[in-house]
């Protein structure tokens, strides 16, 4: 069971290393168009989009040659009876979820804790730039994010290995609720980047960790429709986050701007907005945390 918890670090962790590695070449590539001997930062661009493709479709390419995989069906199925096969797994699967409780709770604790996640992976350049922070400063940010979450995902596996897998999950849930708290107040490039540090230490790991934990409550045999579920639940986050963003925005607008605002005014309460949105954040982690403390074996996964 540990290993489950340093192979899905590591995983994570390179995925960080790499992701880096290719958005600083880009970055540099885009800010030094003429070293790469390109013409300018617009072609650099459009060089960086085509870097990107080779670059996954190399690394899917190592996948399907080295990867093992089970050996194909000797009978292939009709395209609909395949679809409809997939549909009734699916079905059967989100049945089945009644029947096992701690599997349903983990799974909407997640779906609340990682939709928090991926919010603010997703609108901290938004925030920043409504802070009047650089785009500079807030590419590094990015770049500090990818290279901290390579080792600390690493940590993360080895803290779940020896401390327990729940604790480093709370923890790293902790850890998003003084973020989200402190993101709040930030004002300045340097607190900015101390921001970004801390969510590269716990970013992968919380990720990391929630798969591995996974891995744990559900039947080995029935593992690829069950995760096949949990990819699904991840990737209809970033649903909430953004909605309670914007309608705290809009709800702290409404409460604060003067009837007849000068510009200094609305950019002030245009910056106080921004960070009661960030701030509403604390709600997704909060909930994720109650259910995730309820997500817990009889027979006690630690």
């Amino acid at each position: 069971i540990n290993r489950l918890d340093r192979v899905s670090s590591l995983g994570y962790a390179l995925g960080y290393l790499g992701g880096g590695l290719l958005f600083l070449v880009n970055v540099l590539m885009t800010t030094m168009p003429h070293r790469f001997g390109l013409p300018d930062a617009a072609m650099a661009v459009r060089v960086s989009f085509l870097s990107v493709a080779v670059w996954w479709g190399g690394f899917t390419l190592l996948t399907i040659l080295w990867v093992p995989n089970d050996p194909p069906p000797t009978e292939r199925q009709p395209w609909r009876e395949a679809i409809l096969n997939g549909i009734r797994q699916a079905a059967d699967t989100i049945r089945r979820l009644h029947r096992t409780k701690v599997v349903a709770l983990f799974l909407l604790a997640y779906w609340f804790y990682i939709d928090g996640v991926d919010t603010i992976v997703r609108m901290a350049v938004d925030y920043g730039l409504s802070l009047g922070f650089d785009k500079t400063d807030l590419i590094l940010s990015l770049l500090l994010v990818q290279f901290v979450g390579f080792p600390a995902a690493m940590a993360f596996g080895f803290l779940g290995e020896k401390w327990g897998v729940r604790k480093a999950i709370f923890l790293g849930l902790g850890a998003y609720l003084f973020i989200t708290c402190w993101g709040a107040m930030i004002g300045n490039k340097e607190a900015f980047y101390i921001l970004a540090v801390l969510i590269g230490l716990v970013q992968g790991g919380i990720q990391a960790l929630s798969r591995s934990y996974f891995s744990r409550l559900i039947p080995e045999k029935d593992a690829a429709q069950y995760f096949g579920l949990y990819n699904l639940i991840g990737k209809f986050a970033v649903i909430i986050g953004p909605a309670l963003m914007a309608g705290t925005g809009l709800a702290a607008r409404r409460l604060l701007m003067p009837k007849s605002p000068t510009l200094s005014q609305m950019e002030a309460v245009g910056h106080l907005a921004a960070r009661w949105s960030i701030g509403s954040l604390v709600i997704l982690f909060l909930v994720g945390g109650i259910l995730f403390y309820a997500a817990k074996e009889k027979n006690g996964v630690k």
